[in-house]
């Protein structure tokens, strides 16, 4: 008969995921019946009295104001780093090479303002003040570099970023 196969597989399930029932039909057979009430434990059935739109609303509801509030830090994010590519684009760095003989100036996006030599290095000839000039624009780049790197870990940090996020920036 087919009923052993379903109380077979009725007592497969815990007892909290479903229940069994016999009941006699009309000619006397024994006829059993599976009524499944939840797949986690605790939950009640869907006939009970239990209004669960208001639990989904809810986990949606908050789902939704994760959503929104995420938004707008991503929005503050980008007002604030944009303010500090302004501020950063109009600074601007002096580098300086051995003996103060030429000066480098750049902005604080690395872009190069203007170069200054001293008559002192003029007289160095082309490859001394080829070096010179070098070693003036790399001061004046890597205090560039440090000055952005600072003013975003400041950024982060202000607005309430872990530290160990903005260590990487340092």
């Amino acid at each position: 008969m087919l009923m052993a196969p379903i109380a077979a597989s009725v007592a497969q399930f815990p007892a909290s995921f479903a229940s069994s029932f016999s009941s006699r039909n009309q000619s006397g057979m024994v006829k059993k019946s599976l009524r499944v009430r939840s797949l986690f434990v605790g939950k009640k059935d869907n006939d009970d009295n239990s209004d669960n739109s208001s639990s989904k609303a809810g986990i949606l509801g908050n789902m939704q104001n994760l959503y929104e509030t995420v938004k707008k830090a991503q929005m503050v994010v980008q007002v604030e780093a944009v303010k500090v590519q302004k501020e950063l684009a109009v600074a601007e760095f002096d580098g300086y090479c051995e003996g103060e003989l030429i000066k480098a100036t750049l902005s604080g996006n690395q872009q190069p303002v203007r170069i200054e030599i001293t008559e002192a290095a003029m007289e160095l000839g082309a490859e001394k003040l080829s070096l010179l000039v070098t070693e003036a624009y790399k001061d004046a780049h890597q205090k560039s570099i440090q000055a952005m790197k600072e003013r975003m870990s400041n950024l982060a940090q202000s607005l309430g970023m872990p530290p160990g996020l903005t260590e990487g920036l340092k």
